[in-house]
């Protein structure tokens, strides 16, 4: 039995190899996401190359999700917004934009969204790039609005409507609302995604504890099951399989509590996938 839910896995130092990209499809790691955060281009086209060979031999479609910086201040336990900034796309996101553009990822995610006016803006710039005469290439990307700031959840349903899909971003959010208000944004955010009918992901620290150890804590499978009982169509690993010991064994262990939570959903349940 394979999951209906797919499993995006942030791609980095960890397993920057084929073996470990293709061990990690057949064991039903479905999108991959590509931290611009951190990296190189010479890296990450790297990453890309691995990535679509491995996919090719084993006949399977595996988006590639580059996930832009937005103005962030980096702290050595991770980052935050950075306040007061007016602009959400700064100069380094245009330059991997294009970057991205010319790589022909499938997705970009678009960091501290804050109202619609910024997803449209992001496509605007798409657009521009098109008609440039430096980068002769004209595609419009689809976006992911990063629900991670109080003020996108204010403008919660503008965001959702001017998307392509939503990730809520648990990090970056937790550092906006308190912890204790996270588990009920993420089910607000999950249930008007399903019904505008956008592919929703719910990412960060899912199964933080297997960046040491080979298996999840009983609250990180309890934490997967909930977000797919709550109606996700997607959970994420980030660090977990960008720089932990174990990234294949955490695609196999979040595949199986995946598999498990969807014995319990009503068998009409629809996921949109990305």
């Amino acid at each position: 039995m394979l999951s209906k839910a797919q499993i995006v896995a942030t791609i980095g130092p960890a397993t920057k190899d084929r073996g470990i990209i293709k061990e990690m499809m057949t064991h039903q790691m479905d999108v991959v996401r590509l931290n611009f955060s951190w990296g190189t281009y010479e890296e990450h086209a790297g990453y890309i190359k691995n990535i679509r060979e491995d996919a090719k031999e084993l006949g399977k479609r595996i988006p590639i999700i580059q996930d832009l910086s937005g103005p962030r201040v980096q702290e050595k336990t991770g980052h935050e917004f950075k306040e007061g900034s007016v602009e959400i796309i700064t100069a380094k996101d245009l330059a991997d934009l294009k970057f991205g553009i010319l790589q022909n990822v499938d997705y970009v995610a678009m960091s501290y969204v804050g109202k619609a006016g910024d997803i449209l803006e992001l496509r605007e710039k798409m657009q521009q790039f098109g008609l440039s005469t430096t980068l002769k290439v004209k595609k419009i990307i689809p976006i992911i609005a990063k629900i991670e700031r109080k003020v996108a959840l204010e403008n919660l349903d503008e965001i959702i409507k001017v998307s392509d899909a939503v990730m809520v971003a648990r990090g970056d959010l937790g550092n906006e609302i308190p912890l204790e208000q996270i588990p009920f944004a993420e089910k607000d955010i999950i249930a008007k995604c399903k019904i505008a009918g956008k592919p929703v992901i719910v990412a960060t620290q899912m199964m933080l504890s297997m960046m040491e150890n080979p298996l999840p804590t009983r609250a990180e499978v309890t934490d997967i099951a909930y977000a797919i009982l709550n109606g996700a169509d997607a959970v994420m690993l980030s660090e977990e399989s960008a720089r932990g010991k174990y990234p294949l064994e955490a695609v196999i262990m979040m595949e199986r509590g995946i598999e498990e939570a969807e014995k319990h959903l009503p068998k009409d349940f629809v996921i949109n996938a990305l």
